[in-house]
C-alpha cells in the first residue's frame, strides 16, 4: 500500500533553494515528490499534517558522533568507542558496537537530527569503519542504515601518542603515528596489486578485511575522516593524503583558521567541533567558537559536530547559534548543519536537504531553528512520525519501538 505524507502551510525552508511561504512537501513511500507553494496537488489518501506557524527544515546531519557506541552516561559498559588494542584498526566497523536503544538516540530526535555519521573514536592511528544511520525507525541498527561505504576513522595527534606511549609501544610520537599510517597504506598498495593479479588469472587468494578496507580508500571508494586540531598535525594529514591519493575531510579542527587558505585552495572541508567544550588538553590551547566564521570565511566547506556525547547531539543546533554569535552568517550555519555535512560524507543523493528525490526527513521547529527559544514539534523520517505531539497536546513524544506490538512499553 502507497504512503503518502503530506506536510502543508508551512514556512517551508528547501536549504538548497529559496524558502516558500504556505509551502507543501509530499512525501511517497519515503521519498519527497512534490515541493512547492499552497497549489501544490494533494494525493487522495494522503496523511495531511498542517504545519501553519512552523517553519518545515530537513533533518539535521550529524557528521561526527559515536552515538551508540559510547553510550550517555554508561561508563565503560558502553564505551565501545576504541578498540586499543592495535594502532592499526583498519578492520574494525562502527556498526558492530552500535546500540540503538541508547538515550542518544532519542535525544538526538529533540533536537531535530535525523542522520547521524558514527565513528569509532580516536584512540588509535586507524579507527576504523564508519557508517551513516538514520536515528530512529528500525527495528535492529540494520534498518536505520543510510549507508555503510562513507568512510574511514583516523587520529593524529595528541590522542594516539598518550595511548600507545602510555604502553611504551610505536606510535608514542606524532613521527610514530604518521608512520603506521604509511606503513598500512603501502601494504595496502601491495596487497591490492596482488588481488587485482589474482582475478585477473581467476587465481584464489587470502582476504584481508583491514587491508581491503584500506584499499577503497585508496580507490575513493571511502573517504579518510582525519581527527586533528593543530595546525601542524592539519598540515601532516594534507601531505599522508597527497602522497596516497585519497580524499581527506578534517575532522575537529580547531587550529584550520591557521592555515585555512591553504585548505580551501585544495577544497579539503572541516567538520568543525565541539564548540561547547573546555581547554582539555594542549592541542585545544587556541580552541575558540569563532575561529568556524574565519574558517568558513576563507571559502571551506564547513560542518558542525557535537562529537556526542563529548556535547549531547541535542546541542548541534546551540553550537550553530553560538557560531553565529561569533560571526558566521546565519545561512551558513544552517548549511553546516544541513546540506553541507551531507555533501561532505557523499550523502546528499538522500539527505541534507527538501527537494524531489531525497528522503522525506522532515522537522516541523516552532520558529526559525537558529533562534534559540524555537523548539521541535514534530520529526518524520522517511515520511514517517517518530516525534510527534502526545495525546491531549502535550509535549511531544518519541515514537517508541514497542507501539509496533501494540504495547504502552517493553513490559506492558
Amino acid at each position: 500500500m502507497t504512503r503518502i505524507l503530506a506536510v502543508t502551510n508551512g514556512y517551508v525552508v528547501p536549504v538548497s533553494s529559496d524558502p516558500i511561504d504556505n509551502g507543501t512537501v509530499v512525501v511517497t513511500d519515503g521519498v519527497i515528490t512534490a515541493i512547492g507553494g499552497s497549489g501544490t496537488p494533494i494525493p487522495e489518501g494522503a496523511e495531511v499534517v498542517d504545519a501553519s506557524g512552523s517553519w518545515v527544515v530537513p533533518g539535521f546531519v550529524e557528521s561526527h558522533g559515536h552515538l551508540g557506541v559510547h553510550e550517555d552516561g554508561e561508563g565503560w559498559s558502553g564505551n565501545d568507542t576504541n578498540e586499543m588494542t592495535d594502532p592499526n584498526g583498519s578492520r574494525f566497523r562502527a556498526i558492530d558496537g552500535i546500540d540503538i536503544e541508547e538515550v542518544g538516540f532519542r535525544d538526538a530526535l529533540r533536537g531535530g537530527v535525523t542522520t547521524v555519521v558514527i565513528k569509532p573514536g580516536s584512540g588509535n592511528p586507524i579507527g576504523g569503519r564508519t557508517v551513516a544511520v538514520k536515528t530512529w525507525g528500525g527495528r535492529t541498527v540494520d534498518e536505520q542504515v543510510l549507508a555503510h561505504d562513507v568512510s574511514v576513522k583516523s587520529a593524529l595527534g595528541e590522542n594516539p601518542k598518550r595511548v600507545w606511549g602510555d604502553k611504551s609501544k610505536t606510535p608514542s610520537t606524532r613521527l610514530g603515528v604518521a608512520s603506521v599510517l604509511r606503513d598500512a597504506f603501502v601494504a595496502a598498495q601491495a596487497y591490492s596489486q596482488k588481488r587485482d593479479a589474482a582475478a585477473a588469472k581467476d587465481e584464489p587468494f587470502e582476504r584481508d578485511l583491514g587491508k581491503e578496507t584500506l584499499a577503497a580508500v585508496l580507490s575513493g571508494e571511502l573517504l579518510w575522516d582525519q581527527h586533528c586540531h593543530r595546525h601542524d598535525d592539519i598540515a601532516t594529514a594534507i601531505r599522508i593524503s597527497e602522497e596516497f591519493g585519497y580524499g581527506l575531510i578534517v575532522n575537529h579542527g580547531t587550529e584550520a583558521h591557521k592555515i585555512a587558505d591553504v585548505l580551501a585552495e585544495k577544497n579539503i572541508p572541516v567538520i568543525f567541533g565541539p564548540l561547547l567544550t573546555s581547554r582539555s588538553k594542549v592541542e585545544l590551547r587556541d580552541r575558540a567558537i569563532g575561529n568556524l566564521a574565519l574558517i568558513a570565511e576563507a571559502g571551506v566547506k564547513v560542518a558542525i559536530t557535537t562529537d556526542h556525547p563529548v556535547v549531547p547531539i541535542d546541542q548541534l543546533r546551540l553550537q550553530a547559534i553560538l557560531a553565529v554569535r561569533d560571526g558566521l552568517p546565519a545561512s551558513t550555519a544552517l548549511d553546516a548543519l544541513t546540506r553541507n555535512p551531507a555533501e561532505i560524507l557523499r550523502l546528499d543523493e538522500r539527505v541534507g536537504a527538501l527537494e524531489e528525490g531525497r528522503d522525506g526527513d522532515i522537522v516541523l521547529w516552532s520558529g526559525d531553528p537558529l533562534e534559540v527559544d524555537s523548539r521541535v514539534q514534530r520529526v518524520f523520517i522517511e515520511g514517517r512520525a517518530v516525534y510527534e505531539p502526545a495525546d491531549g497536546g502535550d509535549a511531544p513524544r518519541v515514537v517508541e519501538r514497542w507501539s509496533r506490538f501494540g504495547r504502552s512499553s517493553w513490559m506492558g
